[in-house]
């Protein structure tokens, strides 16, 4: 019999938002190049020390940090006029520590103060019980660090 429950990945592994000082054609501007985007943005990840672009197609972006291999797929870009939707899978596999998979959907929506950031990361898997840990914890610490990451890239930028 195991004592550890099994987390339900159907579920939404982390949900947060962020304001963002910019305005929607900055974010517009933001992701013309979307291998570079998505390339700045991980670059402002903490622990992160290099991020390298190594290769982008229509739909996917393969990223090298020094942590290991971060292979971005699906991606997705719905533009309105007041928001923007980028949605994509992420395969990330970070070595000897753990390889994990997971869908993210990033709102920005223009709001008084700038720009509303609504992340959401779900369909989270990862083998193993460095997996096991990551998924029951790691959730507040990497959604957060991915919400400033955007907030801080874009802002530096604009």
């Amino acid at each position: 019999m195991s004592y550890v429950k099994e987390i339900d990945m159907k579920k939404n592994w982390f949900e947060g938002s962020s304001i963002i000082e910019c305005n929607i054609q900055d974010i517009k501007q933001a992701i013309e190049n979307p291998g570079e985007f998505h390339r700045n943005v991980t670059s402002f990840m903490p622990g992160l020390k290099s991020v390298e672009l190594l290769e982008q197609g229509a739909d996917y972006v393969l990223i090298k940090t020094d942590e290991g291999i971060m292979k971005r797929t699906d991606i997705k870009s719905k533009i309105e006029a007041s928001r923007i939707i980028i949605e994509f899978h992420e395969e990330y596999d970070a070595g000897r520590m753990v390889k994990t998979n997971s869908y993210h959907s990033n709102e920005f929506s223009i709001c008084e103060k700038g720009v509303h950031l609504q992340t959401i990361i779900s369909e989270v898997s990862a083998p193993g019980i460095l997996g096991f840990l990551y998924r029951l914890f790691g959730s507040n610490n990497i959604g957060n660090g991915i919400l400033q990451s955007y907030k801080n890239y874009i802002e530096s930028i604009y």
